[in-house]
């Protein structure tokens, strides 16, 4: 059985697409890419269709991870496909629990940065889309830093599943 991981953001052009791109690299460094499927979307549609931001793309080409991304608008009838849907803020995770079709689903909704320890109690990635480069690659060190914990808590659960 196949654990699916789904990261939302505002657009699916900047943060969501950086966290599927790193937590897919993790999950192949782990040796659980064949049991393990990570995805992005947006909350809204703005985007679909787009590729990420060109920004990301340096960021993550900078940085040896892939960049091939297409925008799209997270629908309610995913939650039924997803094991995990990521939030990258509390803007994010609020939206997503209201679009949840039950209890259920909306408690599959988690914020990426309670993934990490060392983040207290600010839990949002900043959103870099009106900023400049800076923003962008501390967007990505807090992906990075939140991804080892939530590897962590998906080799958990996916070790709890049959093969």
């Amino acid at each position: 059985m196949t654990y699916r991981v789904c990261f939302v953001c505002t657009g699916n052009i900047c943060r969501s697409p950086m966290a599927e791109s790193v937590f897919r690299a993790r999950v192949a460094e782990a040796g659980l890419d064949d049991r393990v499927e990570v995805d992005s979307a947006g909350t809204g549609g703005w985007h679909e269709g787009d590729g990420a931001d060109p920004r990301t793309v340096s960021v993550l080409d900078e940085h040896g991870y892939d960049s091939a991304h297409t925008a799209r608008q997270f629908q309610p009838s995913w939650f039924a496909r997803f094991d995990l849907v990521i939030a990258l803020d509390h803007g994010h995770l609020k939206a997503l629990r209201r679009l949840a079709p039950t209890p259920e689903d909306a408690a599959k909704v988690r914020l990426l940065r309670s993934y990490d320890a060392s983040a207290g109690d600010d839990l949002d990635v900043p959103d870099p889309y009106y900023g400049g480069m800076d923003g962008f690659e501390e967007c990505l060190e807090m992906v990075e830093a939140a991804s080892a914990g939530l590897l962590d808590a998906v080799r958990e659960d996916v070790g709890g599943q049959a093969a």
